[in-house]
């Protein structure tokens, strides 16, 4: 899916290392210019590396930006909410390259399942029921659920593979903000001391994505939003 904007090639030694300007300090994040359709896989596995080793990343989507870790990372999750300024019963969604990793996060049957598949990769989130692989502190408190969501986005979905599992993730609005950001040098001046990388790969279509609850008995629409909901027959 094209991006809405045309993103500037950095040939500099910031662009190819996949470092900003002052990350001598280490309490600066580090900045990836990727291209939005050549991706420079030597920047996606170093953020991939952050992101294993417990730190925060902005990441582009199909709807807006996001703020992503380690789905196991206790400290990573919970450094996740502070940053994003929600409590424990904020949905967080994990982020999946394709349906095949479902069966480990959700419990989904055949209705669910073809549901999904119709609108999977696209930007659409789920709330389906957790499995027990999924930890109590990303789940909702009291339903035991889990959004969940394959975007189809090609920058996010070659960093999911290379990090090799799903991200938990959150849409990136700053606390008390009601908008999610969409240009990453904002996000680079607001968050560079409390998140570690920022993958930039243009604006991101800046609409939400729209969340279908399949917990219950029904499919419920809870938010209409980018995602066509015709395409389920709803």
């Amino acid at each position: 899916m094209p991006l809405a904007v045309s993103v500037r090639i950095d040939m500099s030694a910031t662009a190819m290392t996949g470092t900003c300007s002052g990350c001598e300090n280490a309490f600066m994040s580090q900045f990836f210019d990727i291209h939005p359709d050549n991706p420079q896989m030597r920047l996606l596995r170093q953020a991939a590396q952050i992101l294993h080793d417990g730190g925060l990343a902005a990441v582009p989507t199909d709807s807006s930006y996001a703020l992503v870790c380690h789905l196991d990372d206790k400290d990573a999750v919970e450094k996740l909410r502070r940053v994003r300024g929600v409590d424990d019963k904020h949905h967080l969604t994990l982020l999946c390259r394709d349906l095949s990793e479902l069966a480990t996060y959700a419990r989904v049957d055949n209705r669910q399942y073809r549901m999904l598949k119709l609108a999977t990769p696209g930007p659409f989130t789920f709330i389906l029921d957790a499995t027990k692989e999924v930890p109590r502190r990303v789940s909702h408190p009291s339903r035991r659920t889990i959004g969940l969501r394959v975007p189809d986005h090609k920058v996010l979905q070659l960093l999911l593979a290379e990090f090799g599992e799903p991200l938990i993730a959150t849409t990136l609005i700053p606390p008390g903000e009601t908008e999610p950001m969409n240009d990453t040098e904002d996000i680079r001046a607001r968050f560079e001391k409390s998140i570690q990388a920022i993958v930039c790969a243009g604006a991101c279509p800046r609409e939400p994505t729209t969340v279908i609850d399949l917990s219950g008995d029904d499919a419920i629409v809870v938010r209409e939003g980018r995602g066509e909901v015709a395409l389920l027959g709803l």
